[in-house]
């Protein structure tokens, strides 16, 4: 019995029309939901297929031979001989260093961004200065320009100038300090504090920086969480910056090295199940942040203050 069947019985008073947009409401969401899982479905269905029976079968729907020796290549558990017979290229991907250079990246830009757009949205927020909303306003234009104008004044500052290229700092240093959706996002959240909470440190002898950290700080806990998440998840499929200033194998991230794996291809065609497999294990973490804190997420964006 579908769900549109169950919501029509529950409620008998419904007229044939609303009857009818319930049914088509429900139609349109199975649709969404099938249009949105399909490309994961087929990453998995490619992953767990040998090469050259999903080339031979690309119209299969399930996997064909079912197999789970592209993860253990993608890990480097096998050797070249064995990636060769499975149908693979024989290239390998050193996963391991490619996650652990994902991980430092965004653990580098989750920490200097969170930091950082929380003390300027404070200060947006609470501080009075000479032309403050103006400032603010202007900075907030930046939501605006893409980030494809910025890039290439952004590249020469990190390579000819401050020859940070190829190292994680020039990998992070565009986004570590703050963004403006950030800033934004904490200073809709710090504007709806209790005056009271701040004015009580202030007369016990509070300074400014004292009142953010050991008062407000603690108190944002589900903004900055889920500032932190948004950020985690943005960086970690983050691929043309890395790629322009981390070409080098010590700092290569694993979006980057994902695209390289895939260009390796000396026996002509690419490594379908090989490439599935590892972005499948690329991707995890990111699910697995959704799954477990996907409802703080959403919560915490209709959230508008603290009362």
């Amino acid at each position: 019995m579908t769900p549109s069947t169950l919501s029509a019985k529950n409620n008998p008073g419904l007229s044939p029309a609303k009857r009818i947009n319930t049914i088509i409401a429900w139609a349109v969401i199975t649709l969404a939901i099938i249009v949105t899982l399909l490309p994961f479905w087929w990453v998995i269905r490619t992953a767990l297929s040998s090469q050259k029976s999903v080339i031979a079968h690309p119209e299969s729907f399930l996997p064909v031979d079912f197999t789970t020796i592209n993860f253990a290549r993608v890990l480097g558990m096998t050797d070249k001989a064995t990636a060769i017979a499975a149908g693979g290229s024989g290239q390998t991907i050193n996963f391991w260093l490619y996650l652990r250079n994902s991980i430092i990246v965004v653990l580098l830009t989750v920490a200097g961004q969170t930091f950082f757009s929380s003390m300027a949205a404070y200060a947006f927020a609470r501080m009075r200065f000479p032309l403050r909303n103006q400032i603010f306003f202007l900075y907030l234009a930046a939501l605006m320009i893409p980030g494809i104008v910025t890039l290439i004044p952004n590249y020469l500052l990190i390579h000819r100038d401050l020859k940070w290229d190829n190292t994680f700092l020039g990998i992070v240093a565009p986004s570590l300090l703050m963004s403006p959706f950030a800033v934004f996002f904490m200073r809709q959240f710090f504007l709806g504090i209790n005056h009271e909470l701040e004015e009580a440190a202030a007369l016990d002898g509070a300074n400014i920086f004292t009142i953010f950290w050991r008062i407000i700080v603690p108190i944002s806990g589900p903004p900055i969480a889920t500032l932190s998440i948004l950020t985690f998840v943005s960086t970690w499929n983050t691929y043309l910056w890395p790629f322009l200033v981390g070409n080098k194998e010590n700092v290569r991230v694993l979006t980057v090295a994902l695209a390289i794996f895939k260009s390796q291809t000396p026996q002509g065609a690419p490594d379908w199940t090989g490439l599935m497999a590892a972005t499948l294990i690329s991707i995890l973490p990111t699910l697995l942040v959704f799954l477990f804190l996907g409802r703080r997420v959403v919560n915490s964006i209709q959230f508008t203050g603290f009362k």
